[in-house]
């Protein structure tokens, strides 16, 4: 079932050359922090090309319900009146994070170091995921919480009403425990340090920066030392939001596997702490180009043009080049299908604490269509069989899952038989207009009738 609604069921099958431009929807990770840090300014930010996905949906419903006036003026264009650092209202109801386990975190820590009590929940998918690994640290600002066994939602937190700084040793590779360390220190008297062992997605860091946070960063023996500067007074922002390379990789991926291919992606964030799926592609001998490299708003970006590549070699992938592409691993491993050997993917046990355990999820499609695969807690191997040989014909479970559901469309492209999943309702939480914008490239989308 979905926690969206009635399922909607999908086949995808094998079509013609995908051609054209793949205009993919506004960075979810980008649009999320625009539009909490944008109400812990004071004064007006401006949004332009938000991520309009039911995730980035509910957190602009939650920043309404801390006080902050959230307005659509369509076309992808927000503005966001802020209440200040330390100016969040008690919301009358609960939030409601629907999917989104970015949201809800980054939240989490937004609101904890302020004197309010909220109360959090989401579907069925969320209200599984752990939340301690964000409730542990900001308890050291003095926050409290009480939730269901394991540390999940629902879950209500007490804020810290006279909180302290913290330093914080970030256990696992993850951008949604920093930024929620970082941005409840934003209230807090002092610096607040923030070390990670392994370096991941930066968002949080540059986008204080542009608010006029002071924020310091440098490599230590310790790990990368983030170091924020507490209870600034946040400048309101216009802020352009790159499109996201996430999304950009169901394209991508698509045209790199559809015999005669040739796709052009536009505009798309190539921060480094986020393009390591880009990277991996052309390791594994992709026809994946660069084409008008440039910076906006202080992020990288380049046009991504992506022709069909008939000679794939499966890879050992970097396990250091986990965290910048760890969502990006599910359409990896339809890939790695159609390569020619076997492509190895270690250290992504981050991969069983997503919106499902996404090795397991994607294991046991690809075995329903044909392929091998072997795994491990923190491990996964792909056993490709080459262009033209992955059978295909598998119904496949997506388990709330909007990656899960994309992947596996992706995947009917390209095989012998049409791929199915049970339920491609949780796309819409990231990407809703993927069915579309396949279709006018020259995919075969089909929704049944249950």
């Amino acid at each position: 079932m979905s926690g969206h609604g009635t399922p909607i069921p999908m086949t995808s099958r094998a079509c013609g050359p995908l051609t054209g431009e793949a205009n993919v929807p506004g960075d979810k990770s980008i649009s999320h922090r625009s539009l909490i840090l944008g109400a812990m300014a004071v004064g007006e930010t401006r949004i332009f090309g938000l991520l309009e996905g039911e995730d980035v949906l509910d957190t602009a419903k939650a920043m309404q319900a801390f006080g902050a006036e959230v307005t659509n003026h369509g076309d992808g264009e927000w503005s966001v009146q802020g209440v200040g650092v330390g100016g969040f209202a008690e919301p009358d109801g609960v939030i409601d994070c629907g999917n989104s386990g970015t949201g809800v975190r980054l939240i989490m820590g937004a609101m904890a170091t302020s004197g309010i009590t909220v109360t959090f929940t989401g579907d069925a998918s969320l209200n599984k995921r752990p939340m301690a690994r964000v409730t542990d640290p900001i308890a050291l600002f003095g926050a409290q919480s009480v939730g269901r066994s394991g540390g999940r939602l629902p879950m209500t937190i007490v804020g810290a009403s006279d909180p302290v700084p913290v330093r914080y040793n970030v256990p696992m590779p993850s951008a949604q425990v920093k930024s929620a360390v970082l941005l409840a220190g934003l209230n807090a008297p002092g610096q607040t340090v923030v070390i990670e062992k392994e370096a991941t997605r930066d968002h949080t860091e540059r986008m204080l920066t542009g608010f006029g946070a002071e924020v310091s960063v440098e490599t230590t023996d310790e790990g990368r030392v983030i170091t924020l500067t507490g209870q600034p007074e946040l400048k309101p922002q216009t802020i352009t939001v790159p499109r996201d390379p996430s999304s950009a990789a169901f394209p991508v991926c698509a045209a790199i596997i559809t015999p005669g291919s040739d796709v052009l992606v536009p505009n798309i964030g190539l921060n480094p702490t986020r393009a390591g799926l880009f990277t991996t592609l052309r390791e594994m001998g992709a026809d994946l180009v660069y084409e008008n490299e440039r910076e906006e708003g202080g992020e990288p970006v380049a046009d991504l043009r992506a022709r069909f590549s008939p000679d794939l070699k499966g890879i050992e992938v970097d396990p250091a080049r986990a965290a910048s592409m760890i969502d990006e691993y599910p359409v990896l491993s339809v890939v790695a299908c159609f390569a020619q050997g076997d492509t190895v993917m270690k250290g992504v046990k981050e991969l069983r604490v997503k919106e499902s355990d996404r090795i397991d999820a994607m294991a046991t499609g690809l075995r329903l269509n044909g392929v091998d695969v072997d795994e491990g807690e923190d491990w996964w191997i792909v056993h490709g069989r080459g262009h033209g040989n992955v059978a295909g014909g598998g119904t496949c479970e997506s388990h709330l899952d909007h990656r899960i559901a994309m992947s596996f469309m992706v995947m009917g492209m390209a095989t012998n038989a049409p791929v199915s999943v049970d339920d491609g309702g949780p796309i819409a939480t990231s990407f809703p207009v993927f069915e579309p914008l396949m279709e006018t490239l020259g995919a075969k989308i089909e929704r049944l009738t249950i």
